[in-house]
């Protein structure tokens, strides 16, 4: 079976995208990029996320979406920017969401859930072939879609590895 999976890697300043193809356990890239929202009233900004993003899902019809999920910020307010941003990403997709954490995304594209930018970044190069240097917000983007597709592969395995319950020491018993 053919998909078409868009990643989304929101953010008020850049919102990378990124979106592949998944025939089988083959995923092939389609495109990637980012729109730079650099007005000063934050209004025009959402609604530039929002055309950007409606115009590439029209061009390319993907089936199936992806984002990030927000993670609490020092700063309040960034946070709030974050979301608002990722609102108007998720009503332009005008699709079925999946959301991933942070941390998700590198445990499923580069092993460790810990990972640094440049290390995810290089794995998406290699994992979907790609020759050029690509730009942090679209190498999230197109991690998330990465990831989206390995869950989509297993979903059991992927739901209960992050999901783990918490067990203590103190619970362990020694049969004999």
């Amino acid at each position: 079976m053919e998909v078409t999976i868009i990643g989304i890697d929101p953010g008020s300043r850049k919102t990378g995208y990124g979106i592949i193809r998944c025939i089988g356990n083959k995923n092939i890239y389609l495109t990637s990029g980012h729109f730079a929202g650099n007005a000063k009233n934050p209004g025009d900004r959402l609604q530039k996320i929002f055309t950007d993003i409606q115009k590439i899902i029209t061009e390319y019809q993907p089936h199936e979406a992806a984002i990030e999920q927000i993670f609490m910020h020092q700063n309040p307010g960034s946070a709030l920017k974050l979301g608002q941003a990722r609102g108007a990403a998720i009503v332009a997709l005008g699709l079925p969401v999946a959301e991933y954490s942070a941390r998700q995304v590198k445990q499923s594209v580069v092993g460790y859930g810990a990972a640094k930018k440049d290390q995810v970044q290089h794995m998406v190069q290699r994992l979907l072939n790609i020759s050029t240097k690509l730009q942090a917000d679209e190498a999230d983007a197109l991690a998330i879609a990465l990831c989206h597709a390995h869950s989509r592969l297993c979903p059991q395995g992927f739901a209960r590895k992050h999901n783990r319950r918490k067990t203590s020491w103190r619970n362990f018993k020694v049969s004999l």
